[in-house]
């Protein structure tokens, strides 16, 4: 017996949208890595908590087709841009690549209506209230840098903002912290 609540277009959407989520988390941890080997620990930090956060979207998506009978299919996934060029850019980027990602989300919510799947639909209600979150904090963030410089952002502005950006703590769990048993 077929116990596969999902549409061969659905499954093929939402393996999609898990390995953009898949990227999105590789593309945090790379700019995490720039930004400490630049010296901002603090933004390094959020980025990797991000990254942890972008990780755990992709599980979700992967837990949701298995629950809806659907087959999974983990591929490959790009490799992250090229490293941001300065603290701006970075932020920038980021930005570019969440809007991407919201795009993502926005095709599976239209395809799920589309075809009449309810369960999917009101899955992805979850993603989409998450994608104004993301884009809004990253806008705050490049307002702020814009308001203290943006690209010719002062040595002790990035101090204090490396600083703020350490106290930011969020609900992800760090990755030192991370078990199989505590994803």
């Amino acid at each position: 017996m077929n116990t596969n609540r999902l549409s061969e277009n659905i499954t093929a959407a939402l393996n999609a949208q898990m390995t953009k989520e898949a990227h999105a988390s590789q593309t945090y941890l790379s700019y995490a890595a720039w930004a400490d080997r630049e010296g901002f620990g603090g933004i390094a930090n959020f980025l990797f908590k991000h990254a942890q956060e972008e990780r755990n979207h992709m599980m979700k998506i992967l837990e949701y087709i298995l629950k809806r009978g659907g087959q999974v299919e983990v591929t490959a996934i790009p490799a992250p841009p090229e490293n941001p060029s300065s603290l701006n850019n970075c932020f920038e980027k980021i930005f570019e690549h969440e809007v991407e990602n919201t795009k993502g989300v926005y095709k599976v919510v239209k395809m799920s209506s589309d075809e009449e799947d309810w369960a999917t639909w009101n899955f992805m209600q979850w993603f989409v209230k998450e994608q104004i979150e993301e884009e809004t904090l990253v806008m705050n963030l490049l307002d702020k840098i814009k308001i203290a410089g943006g690209e010719k952002i002062s040595s002790d502005i990035l101090y204090s903002f490396d600083r703020d950006m350490e106290k930011i703590s969020g609900d992800v769990t760090a990755a030192r912290d991370v078990t199989t048993i505590n994803p």
